[in-house]
C-alpha cells in the first residue's frame, strides 16, 4: 500500500485535471449508512415502493416516501464531513482538482469547502426540493418545516403541484445537464480517481472508463474488488478517508520538500 500511496501521489503531483469520483463509501466513513447496508433504510421499507412511478401515482406512496425522506433528512443534519471530503478541498487549493463527480447526495463535499460549481451530483441533492410540475425550488429545510405542521404530502405554494427531493429516484432519468458536463470534463482530465464506489450502478460506472479510454489515468481506491479493478492503472484497497489523505499530504511533500524537511530558503 506504501508504494502505491507514493506512485499515487505522483501521478497527482504531475497532473494538472485531477477528477475525484465519489461513491457511497464516502457518506458511509461519515456515519450515513448504504441504503443496502445492516441498519440501511432498506431494511426498514421495500426499495420496491419508492420507485418514480409509484411517486407520481400513488398519494400513499408518497406518504411513505416523505417519511422515509424524513428520516434520511435528520440523519444528514447530524453528520458531518469527513478527511475524504477534505482531501477533494485540498486538492482544490493546490490547484489540482477539477471537479469531484459524486454519487451521494448528502451535500458533504460542499459543507468541507468546495465550491457548488466543483460539484457535479449525479444522483441529485437531498437538501433540495423542486416542484415536478412548475419546476419551483425549495430548501429541505422549509418543506419539513410545512411536514411537521401537519402536511404529510407537501405540495408546491406556487402551482400546488408535486413536491420531491432532487434526487434521482428508482425508474427516474438521470439529470442531463448533469451527466452531459461529468462525461465532457472527465473525457478531459488527465488523472481520474475513483473513491469508494462499487462502479456497479450505471450509467455513473462507466464514467471513469471514458475518462481511461480518453488518456487520462485511473486510479480506483476502494476496502473491496470494483467491476472495473482490470481497467485501472492503480488499485489501492484500504480506507478511501485515510488513503486520499496520505496522498495529498504526500503530493505536498513532494510539492514543498524544502519545508516538509524544515530547511530554510537561502
Amino acid at each position: 500500500m506504501t508504494d502505491a500511496v507514493a506512485i499515487a501521489a505522483l501521478w497527482v503531483e504531475k497532473a494538472s485535471r485531477v477528477i475525484l469520483f465519489t461513491g457511497a463509501g464516502v457518506s458511509t466513513e461519515s456515519g450515513i449508512p448504504d441504503f443496502r447496508s445492516p441498519g440501511g433504510i432498506w431494511e426498514r421499507y421495500d426499495p420496491r415502493e419508492f420507485t418514480y412511478q409509484r411517486f407520481l401515482t400513488s398519494e400513499e406512496a408518497r406518504k411513505t416516501y416523505w417519511k422515509m425522506h424524513t428520516e434520511f433528512y435528520r440523519l444528514l443534519l447530524s453528520v458531518r464531513p469527513n478527511p475524504s471530503h477534505y482531501a477533494c478541498v485540498e486538492l482544490d487549493r493546490m490547484g489540482k482538482l477539477d471537479c469531484v463527480i459524486t454519487q451521494n447526495v448528502d451535500n458533504l463535499h460542499q459543507t468541507a469547502g468546495l465550491a457548488p460549481g466543483k460539484v457535479i451530483e449525479l444522483h441529485g441533492n437531498a437538501l433540495a426540493v423542486a416542484c415536478l410540475q412548475c419546476g419551483e425550488l425549495y430548501s429541505r429545510a422549509d418543506v419539513q418545516g410545512w411536514i411537521e405542521a401537519g402536511q404529510e404530502v407537501p405540495r408546491c405554494g406556487r402551482c400546488n403541484g408535486l413536491l420531491k427531493p432532487r434526487t434521482i429516484s428508482f425508474g427516474q432519468a438521470m439529470p442531463v445537464q448533469e451527466m452531459q458536463e461529468a462525461i465532457a470534463r472527465s473525457r478531459r482530465c488527465d488523472l481520474f480517481v475513483v473513491a469508494s464506489s462499487s462502479l456497479v450502478v450505471e450509467p455513473a460506472a462507466s464514467i471513469p472508463l471514458l475518462a481511461r479510454d480518453a488518456g487520462a489515468r485511473l486510479i480506483i481506491v476502494n476496502l473491496t474488488a470494483t467491476a472495473h479493478d482490470s481497467s485501472a492503472d492503480l488499485v489501492l484497497h484500504g480506507g478511501t478517508g485515510q488513503t486520499l489523505q496520505e496522498i495529498v499530504r504526500r503530493t505536498t511533500r513532494e510539492s514543498h520538500p524544502c519545508q516538509e524537511e524544515g530547511d530554510s530558503a537561502t
